[in-house]
């Protein structure tokens, strides 16, 4: 078990992650603004190790898959375990379980997430889990996109970030989240800085007006038009 203690005693956002590889963690998530908010107390992050809840000598968490097929699945006597323990630190947070199967990721979600007490996040591997331990402990799957990776870990590190990003005093500018892609329905219009001119290419003269109205009015036109050409299922 990894735990990344917080320097102060208030409540914090907890994210607990449940994998094979707890080695994996802070990794990214310890750099930047979300690693000094996670230095400073403003979330927390706590690692375990699902092996520590095997079973036998070799502590074994997997198992050959019912009905046959290629590869092993994480069994759920196992996984069972391991998540009702973390439960005892965080009781509230919602059971995830990271999976190309779930429901998208998506900011209305993270939103969600966000503003509750943290969650606990299952990291799967191999094959999968047990169908019987998502029924059992309700847990929601959820997938960061239509592809498939060797883990979830990535994943929870994807998710736990867009949820942190959005604790008050990680971030600073309330107003920068606000105009971000899919905050506002839409993905986020281009923006440009010095120098002026670079390789033939020159910021738009609107940006340089001072005409604050008009530089809105450009950067909602160029919103919807890259939201109409790359993703028009925003705009539905």
């Amino acid at each position: 078990m990894a735990h990344f203690p917080t320097s102060t005693g208030h409540p914090a956002w907890r994210a607990t992650v449940l994998t094979l590889f707890p080695e994996m963690f802070p990794g990214p998530l310890g750099l930047s603004l979300v690693g000094q908010a996670l230095a400073a107390g403003l979330w927390s992050l706590d690692a375990r190790q699902i092996r520590a809840f095997g079973l036998g000598r070799h502590r074994s968490v997997d198992d050959h898959p019912a009905g046959g097929g290629a590869g092993m699945v994480l069994r759920a006597d196992v996984l069972a375990a391991a998540i009702d323990d973390a439960r005892q630190s965080n009781p509230n947070a919602p059971l995830i379980y990271l999976s190309p199967r779930g429901e998208p990721l998506r900011q209305p979600l993270v939103r969600e997430l966000a503003a509750g007490p943290g969650a606990v996040l299952l990291a799967g591997r191999f094959e999968g889990v047990d169908q019987r331990v998502i029924e059992a402990r309700g847990l929601r799957e959820i997938s960061i996109g239509d592809y498939v990776l060797a883990g979830g870990e990535l994943a929870a590190m994807v998710l736990i970030e867009a949820c942190v990003r959005l604790i008050p005093g990680v971030l600073g500018a309330v107003e920068s989240i606000a105009h971000e892609s899919f905050e506002t329905g839409q993905l986020e219009h281009p923006h440009y800085t010095k120098p002026r001119e670079w390789e033939g290419r020159t910021i738009p003269d609107v940006l340089l007006s001072g005409d604050h109205k008009k530089i809105a009015e450009w950067r909602r036109e160029q919103a919807e038009k890259l939201t109409r050409a790359r993703r028009p299922d925003l705009l539905k």
